[in-house]
């Protein structure tokens, strides 16, 4: 197919997101005449405090939290460690419990974070996962024991969009006496986020994922819950997170989730049309194409479509060479040789394993846009088919 001069097409959403004009403008002043120390006392130390102190309000707000909950991080992934390691290795301290639950399909900072208990002498348990990525409620409970010091999983998958339940797993996790994390990175902006509501000790978000800047995070941690700090230095966020707030990354935070709150229900509606529409039509007109976990619940932008007999990464190059920026999954593992982890979970087959390419819309995408994906994927998919057999 011979490329075209035409506007360039971003479906995804999932990997990272550009920050909105209004994050913008209200970061700016920050990197500015505002851009102090907010550890400071002088004029204009306070004046910095003051902004990170109304962003934290403006998050606690919005998750049904209390200020003095919330600690901003510099990624969803260092909140992740912090909640993840910050409580095993506190409980490990007083000598309590040493035992960890995570699931397969979860993102590698958690994994990772985990890895890094199991070598510090933790006992840990991977739950698996069903064709569809879901855990099942009884394996999960019967994982549970007494000496469970923490339950790390994600609202909602980042290559599969399926959603857990986690406010039935938390409330299974608290009888026996665990804390609970998730990790809400994908979820935030998507669909609801309550901490009451979803019963968990901690959660973690990332700004970049909700048109928010990129390089800040933050983790809600419940009143009472023991962390190990991961960086030492001075006391900022209560102790738990030294060095020098990201204020202007902060407030970015703050304004972004805000909108993408206020936003929250016309968009997700808006996008699961334009998913259902996207998968109808690959179904439709690719012989050989499956979409994976459509019969989880799932998030209303992430449509992760397995194309039999096309190598993911060709078919990655064929469609940006065409203007359509998508993935094969997590772009923290863009580059790996291997199918990812979450395919492997699942049980997806090699050949499709592949072949999988995640589609992620957004408020860069509209109908026109996956009318144009759908127009020209049929034909790229029998090309790269094609060269695969010829090269085979």
């Amino acid at each position: 197919m011979k490329a075209t001069a035409r506007k360039r097409i971003y479906a995804d959403h999932a990997a990272t997101t550009p920050v909105r004009d209004e994050v913008l403008a209200a970061m700016l002043p920050h990197f500015g005449a505002n851009g102090f120390n907010p550890s400071s006392i002088h004029a204009e130390g306070r004046r910095a405090r003051a902004a990170l102190d109304d962003a934290r309000v403006r998050i606690a707000r919005a998750l049904g939290a209390k200020p003095r909950e919330i600690v901003f991080t510099g990624s969803g992934s260092e909140a992740i460690n912090l909640a993840v390691l910050g409580v095993a290795r506190a409980c490990a301290r007083k000598q309590e419990r040493r035992h960890v639950i995570t699931g397969a399909t979860e993102h590698y900072a958690g994994l990772h974070a985990v890895d890094m208990l199991r070598e510090e002498g933790f006992d840990v348990t991977i739950l698996p996962v069903d064709a569809n990525g879901e855990i099942d409620p009884a394996t999960f409970a019967s994982a549970l024991r007494d000496e469970t010091a923490l339950v790390s999983l994600m609202l909602a998958n980042n290559e599969l969009g399926t959603l857990h339940p986690i406010g039935e797993f938390a409330a299974l996790a608290h009888e026996r006496g665990a804390l609970f994390h998730t990790d809400a990175v994908q979820a935030a902006g998507r669909i609801p986020l309550d901490v009451c509501e979803l019963r968990v000790d901690l959660l973690s978000l990332s700004a970049h994922k909700f048109f928010g800047p990129k390089g800040v995070g933050m983790l809600y941690v419940r009143s009472g819950t023991t962390l190990a700090p991961l960086v030492a230095g001075g006391g900022q966020e209560h102790g738990l997170r030294a060095g020098t707030e990201n204020v202007a990354g902060i407030v970015g935070l703050a304004t972004a989730f805000e909108l993408a709150l206020a936003e929250r229900v016309a968009e997700s509606e808006r996008l699961r049309a334009l998913r259902d529409r996207f998968e109808v039509g690959v179904l439709a007109t690719i012989p050989g194409a499956r979409v994976n976990a459509q019969g989880a619940p799932r998030l209303p932008h992430v449509a992760s479509v397995a194309f039999e007999g096309v190598d993911a990464p060709t078919l990655l190059i064929r469609l940006d060479l065409e203007g359509v920026a998508v993935s094969a999954g997590s772009a923290c593992a863009a580059g790996a040789s291997e199918p990812s982890h979450v395919l492997r979970a699942i049980g997806s087959p090699e050949s499709a394993a592949r072949g999988t390419i995640r589609f992620s819309f957004g408020r860069l995408t509209g109908m026109l846009e996956v009318d144009d994906v759908l127009a020209m994927l049929p034909e790229i998919v029998t090309e790269v088919r094609d060269e695969a057999t010829v090269l085979g």
